[in-house]
């Protein structure tokens, strides 16, 4: 598959997290995000554990342990805190500043200087998404914030680690996406637990909801993403992530009666066009792999790992 493909297919994640919103209010019980979050990611985890039929071995233990704790353990709590703390999308806003936390932590863990384009296609990209979701009365919340900071920082994290470590040869994406929901899944279990108590009562339209939020919203959707993970370049895709929210403003226009100003349009616009901005590719660095195995990777000013 060309590149305009992978980058389709991987923008189809981001796409479809854009829903959530909509079946969280519309399909399933209110104030359980730790529940949902559980129930998103450990079924999809153990489903393609099951189907894939391997397990980590070696240092693999620690690293799939490590990527599930970035990318859903952490990242999934402390995105639905932020969503309760604070109004107006103001959450989402926080968690497009993610192509700007990939570049530094680029920069700190790889030795990898930013280009300027990158830092400003980053901040277009904050902008479009907060001229979309945010709103006038909007009020900040410190923990609301911080929770929110977090979360963009930790799935940013997760990104470059997992481009940086790559995958155990003989393991393909659909694997590695098991290995990390089921991790993710058992350190939310016990917080949910602790924190809202038994699982709710669960109606017919809660069920098709958690279905759909563990089938497509969260099994196929992150191997989406982290198949794409493994294909392009580490800001590349973190650059589709404003795709959600974008998504998720437009299923509130054509199906919540929701109304979208001027403004949002505007935002939409620029959030878009950062976000092909985004994909266009800038030359590798190489460096030698930290693996031991004397393999050679490029790396490019986003931290994207290519095998060669």
């Amino acid at each position: 598959m060309n590149r305009a493909g992978t980058i389709a297919l991987t923008a189809l994640a981001p796409i479809s997290w854009g829903s959530t919103y909509a079946v969280t209010t519309e399909f399933l019980p209110p104030d359980r995000p730790l529940f949902t979050g559980l129930i998103r990611a450990l079924p999809a985890g153990l489903m393609l554990l099951a189907i894939g039929r391997t397990l980590p071995r070696g240092a693999w233990w620690w690293k799939a342990a490590a990527l599930g704790a970035l990318n859903i353990g952490a990242f999934f709590p402390l995105l639905f805190l932020s969503a309760y703390r604070l109004p107006g999308g103001m959450a989402a806003v926080f968690g497009s500043l993610a192509p700007l936390w990939v570049a530094g932590l680029a920069m700190l863990l790889l030795s990898e200087k930013p280009t300027v384009r990158t830092l400003l296609t980053g901040i277009a990209a904050a902008l479009g998404v907060s001229l979309v979701v945010l709103r006038a009365t909007a009020a900040l919340d410190m923990i609301g914030v911080v929770a929110a900071l977090t979360s963009s920082a930790s799935m940013a994290a997760g990104t470059v680690l997992t481009k940086r470590w790559g995958r155990p040869d003989g393991v393909g994406p659909l694997v590695m996406t098991g290995w990390q929901l089921t991790a993710g899944g058992l350190l939310i279990a016990p917080v949910a637990l602790l924190v809202e108590g038994a699982p709710p009562a669960l109606d017919g339209r809660a069920v098709a909801g958690y279905l759909y939020l563990a089938l497509v919203n969260t099994a196929v959707a992150y191997w989406l993403w982290f198949r794409g993970i493994g294909r392009l370049t580490a800001t590349s895709v973190t650059f589709l992530g404003p795709l959600s929210p974008l998504t998720a403003a437009v299923i509130g226009w054509a199906a919540l009666g929701q109304a979208l100003t001027p403004v949002q349009v505007i935002g939409m616009v620029i959030a878009l066009g950062a976000t092909l901005v985004g994909q266009m590719t800038v030359r590798p660095r190489s460096f030698s792999s930290p693996e031991g195995n004397g393999s050679k990777h490029s790396m490019d000013l986003t931290g994207a790992s290519v095998r060669r």
